[in-house]
């Protein structure tokens, strides 16, 4: 195996990668990936609204109860063939996106 030393990282406090950032114990939502998520806006076609929840769910881990939350929106995007968004879908994509936005920091446990 060979390593290439200009990929490599060493004595880094913080490191960011594949969207995270990774601190000591810690684990991070990218705030690259945060400001995206803050100017897109609301999926108006199944196709914006699969590619949101494909982002969500590599998020899943810093949302609090992701499939009660997202199942309305899967609903709309496999199962109906219209293409409309309810008051109810609207709130479940404000939930999801809400704590991508402030998520906070998860801890290794120890």
């Amino acid at each position: 195996m060979n390593i290439s030393l200009k990929k490599c990282h060493f004595a880094y406090s913080e490191l960011k990668a594949l969207g995270h950032v990774v601190s000591g114990l810690s684990l991070g939502i990218d705030n690259n990936k945060v400001e995206a998520v803050l100017l897109k806006p609301m999926p108006q076609t199944k196709k914006e609204m699969q590619s949101f929840l494909g982002f969500a769910v590599y998020y899943r881990q810093h949302i609090k109860d992701f499939s009660k939350t997202s199942k309305s929106l899967y609903k709309l995007c496999y199962q109906q063939k219209v293409y409309e968004m309810t008051e109810e879908r609207f709130k479940a994509y404000e939930e999801l996106k809400n704590p991508l936005t402030n998520a906070p920091f998860l801890l290794m446990p120890d």
